[in-house]
């Protein structure tokens, strides 16, 4: 590894950890797109490993700041959380299968960034209505707090942790909106229960995905090598996120989330059609 490759690996991590913290959702939305960038595309599934492993240490001192802040619902986490764990397992179980190497794996990618498309159109439509959004989607300062909400937290954590686990993002992608969406839950508290999240189902598909990764040709010392190099920025950057998230204005805070998703979606997009089309033509 060149000395060009241990600065950008470091610099890529601090970055990652500095979005992760901030928005909750990981640090893997960077850190796979700035892999493939740098040393390209055909180890998808490596670079996954490797952001999967520095994950856990990215969300951990956001975790800690929201904890500070009193952000965390405990009534939320102590139901996504275990979904999420076994999302993202069954997750990394289902990246093993053929269906979805190589050429499968654009058609997710292509999915997954359509959705994101969705998300950042609808938070768009937040910052440019904030009042009006919020209406529209009932939100409340503690969020939803029936007997219909227990069930709907409980559903939250498993989409979380596959998609994860599938495609070794971060699953905040997924539970922040859901949450505001679904309990009516304000951005800061949506993040803050995601970071609580994704901390125990990133550790659980990391260690899965590494000892998975000899079926894509790689091994876990692979992965090992590229995290250790990221993993100092990025808990710097985390925890410079995490403390960000509670004094930054919301509206700040949503444009830093609609640019990371925005960038996302692209790259995903990308990715998923070079991967479909390379399959086509094999």
């Amino acid at each position: 590894m060149t000395p060009g490759d241990v600065a950008w690996l470091l610099a890529l991590g601090l970055m990652a950890g500095w979005v992760g913290g901030l928005i909750g959702v990981g640090g893997s939305i960077v850190m796979i797109p700035g892999l493939s960038l740098w040393f390209g595309g055909g180890a998808l599934h490596l670079h996954q490993a490797a952001a999967m492993l520095v994950n856990f240490f990215v969300v951990a001192p956001a975790v800690l700041q929201h904890r500070r802040a009193g952000a965390i619902a405990p009534r939320v986490v102590r139901w996504t959380i275990p979904g999420a764990v076994a999302g993202a397992l069954g997750g990394v179980g289902l990246a093993t299968l053929p269906v979805f190497r190589d050429a499968g794996q654009g058609w997710l990618q292509l999915l997954f960034a359509a959705f994101l498309v969705y998300v950042v159109h609808d938070n768009v439509q937040r910052l440019r209505s904030p009042g009006a959004a919020a209406a529209a989607r009932g939100e409340t300062p503690g969020g939803r707090d029936d007997a219909s909400a227990a069930l709907l937290v409980g559903c939250i954590g498993v989409p979380v942790g596959l998609l994860g686990g599938l495609l070794g993002v971060g699953g905040g992608i997924v539970a922040v909106p859901s949450q505001q969406y679904l309990l009516r839950m304000p951005l800061r508290n949506a993040i803050a229960n995601s970071a609580a999240t994704i901390l125990w189902s990133s550790a659980a598909a990391a260690l899965l995905k590494s000892a998975t990764l000899t079926v894509h040709r790689f091994s876990w010392m692979d992965a090992l090598r590229f995290s250790a190099l990221l993993m100092p920025g990025a808990m710097l950057g985390g925890w410079l996120g995490g403390w960000l998230v509670h004094r930054w204005p919301v509206k700040w805070v949503r444009v830093v989330l609609i640019g990371v998703l925005a960038y996302a979606a692209v790259r995903l997009a990308v990715q998923g059609y070079e991967n479909v089309s390379g399959g086509a033509a094999g």
